[in-house]
């Protein structure tokens, strides 16, 4: 409807011998301004030399009767034309919402497209940070987006099995003689070698050692520590991934192990052509991009961060060659890390640009909490296992279905801690920060996850209501004027197509959440499934639509929509 509209105005400027304007259709913050509104008059005045409203006037006189299921178009303001959508736009849509079920807000935009999603690549050897959560939120909702818009995606785990990092981890479980099958032993065995490294150079000399005797594999002692520790972490890790409802790829997995000796023979070939010897490392110059200068082999030769996602870009080339467009979600304090390695990459293959690929960095945000002790037993880092645990704890208390009574043999307070902590991370905006209420992710009174999911429960207890009272949904029993509902219920489609272009799934949080609060209204002034009311089965139609988007919508953010609560 929003393209019917832009093509009618631009022909009509272009009656009056303007074309190329950049002008804005959109929906109008209130229902009563009509439902879509532009200002176009406002930016073509000055070139015809007339007022703003008079121009509105004559392109709202030209407009009328010329665009289908537009009723009446106001003049409004300094200028703003508003539009009016005819009743039989609505009924039809609703008609189509119930037709298409699972496909309705499905579009093809990126229909042939492969696109590769890496996210979720945390640190091994310790429990899984709160940080990876967000990072798993927010890919898989993005993947999502990028699925319900046509392309072919690829999920990609990069974990952290190599290094320092795990070094530290390595030396901490030796010393403490902690539990390798353990992941609170690994986590405690962690901080230990942490503050070991920072606080007392004879042991920070020590990790040094295992860090090396662990790259060389030459230490079958370290060796079958490491591995042991690293079996333990990848478990805990993809049940947490499975949990959140994400399964990568059965070729996604790629470790740091696998990429670091890749990385190191690139950066080897190609010394000094890209890259050159500084004290004894081996750099990249970014000031010759504008950008700025990092190590890719330090001084012993071994690889950073930065040579190993050289290897694993190579490796995701060669796992997936047919891509177009490859995504890394990780925190947006390695922005500025992303566009020296992006820069490194399109040096190094000229030939991506050329065949249109792109490479594209989403900065996640970082999550503080407000209330809740949600925290690790070390007390200064919070575990993503912690989180969901206590939250699904919370949520049991919640909870009136009995385990075992829901579908798909899974606890429903399993779904609720789900939906609580995915509702709160995806409604920010991507990159900015994150506050997490826990009692506010939990309630069922509105802005949250559990709130859309009570509704879409709600809405199926109305259809079987409504299917017992014998109240059929069709569309030929409509009110002689749409309902609000049926002015918002539309709009999905767009949303969807919105969100993923500006990488903002908060856009659909905040849609589902004025939808189900719109609905909740309806339910309240409304009765549904009266069969003694004419208008009933349109109400059900209604409400049957509003189930399936929500149910819709939820999907897309990785959140499922329980039929009892």
């Amino acid at each position: 409807m929003k393209e019917t509209i832009v093509h009618a105005i631009n022909n009509a400027i272009l009656d009056l011998g303007i074309e190329g304007v950049d002008f804005v259709v959109e929906h109008p913050a209130e229902l009563t301004h009509g439902d879509y509104a532009s200002n176009v008059a406002l930016v073509v005045s000055s070139q015809l030399g007339k007022a703003p409203r008079q121009v509105a006037e004559e392109l709202q006189a030209a407009l009328l009767g010329t665009i289908d299921h537009v009723e009446s178009i106001d003049v409004a303001g300094p200028g703003f034309l508003n539009f009016h959508l005819q009743r039989d736009f609505f009924i039809e849509k609703i008609t189509h919402i119930n037709e298409v079920g699972e496909e309705w807000g499905k579009a093809v935009t990126h229909h042939g497209e492969v696109v590769l999603f890496e996210y979720t690549s945390p640190n091994l050897f310790k429990p899984l940070h709160v940080g990876n959560l967000v990072g798993n939120i927010i890919g898989e909702s993005l993947s999502r987006l990028f699925e319900y818009n046509g392309a072919e995606v690829r999920r990609i785990n990069y974990p952290s099995d190599i290094g320092l990092t795990v070094a530290k981890g390595v030396w901490g479980l030796r010393e403490t003689g902690g539990d390798p099958a353990d992941i609170n032993a690994l986590g405690e065995a962690y901080r230990f070698g942490n503050e070991a490294y920072e606080t007392d150079e004879a042991k920070k000399a020590e990790i040094i050692a295992v860090n090396q005797a662990l790259y060389a594999g030459n230490d079958a002692a370290l060796n079958k520590l490491r591995d042991e520790g690293l079996s333990t972490s990848k478990q805990r890790l993809l049940g947490i991934c499975a949990s959140l409802g994400t399964a990568f790829d059965p070729d996604g997995t790629i470790y740091e192990s696998d990429a670091a000796p890749r990385g190191v023979a690139i950066v080897k070939d190609n010394t000094p052509k890209v890259f050159e010897e500084s004290e004894g490392a081996v750099i990249y110059r970014g000031e010759k991009v504008g950008l700025h200068t990092r190590v890719f082999l330090n001084s012993k030769e071994l690889p950073t961060y930065e040579a190993k996602d050289l290897g694993n870009f190579v490796i995701k080339q060669e796992r997936f060659p047919h891509w177009h467009t490859s995504i890394v979600v990780t925190g947006n304090e390695q922005a500025e890390y992303f566009k020296v390695v992006y820069a490194v990459i399109k040096e190094l293959y000229p030939e991506l640009e050329k065949s249109g690929k792109s490479l594209e960095h989403v900065p996640t945000g970082f999550l503080t909490l407000t209330t809740g002790k949600m925290s690790s037993r070390k007390g200064n880092i919070l575990s993503g296992e912690q989180v969901l645990e206590e939250l699904e704890a919370e949520a049991k208390k919640r909870s009136s279905v009995e385990e075992g009574e829901h579908e798909e043999g899974r606890s429903l307070a399993s779904k609720v801690a789900t939906a609580a902590i995915k509702y709160q991370i995806l409604r920010h905006s991507i990159g900015s920060s994150i506050i997490f209420d826990k009692q506010k992710a939990l309630s069922f009174e509105g802005d949250s996850g559990p709130y859309l999911q009570y509704t879409h429960a709600r809405i199926c207890s109305v259809l079987t209501k409504a299917a017992t009272a014998g109240v059929a949904p069709t569309a030929d029993a409509a009110p002689a004027n749409p309902y609000d509902l049926e002015r918002l219920i539309y709009q999905f489609p767009e949303v969807i197509e919105v969100a993923l272009r500006e990488r903002a799934p908060h856009k659909v949080v905040t849609f589902l959440t004025e939808l189900a609060s719109e609905y909740n209204t309806f339910y309240a002034q409304e009765k549904i499934a009266d069969s003694s009311d004419g208008n009933a089965p349109y109400k059900v139609a209604l409400t049957q639509a509003v189930g399936k988007t929500l149910k819709n919508g939820l999907l897309v953010l990785g959140i499922e929509a329980p039929e009892k609560m």
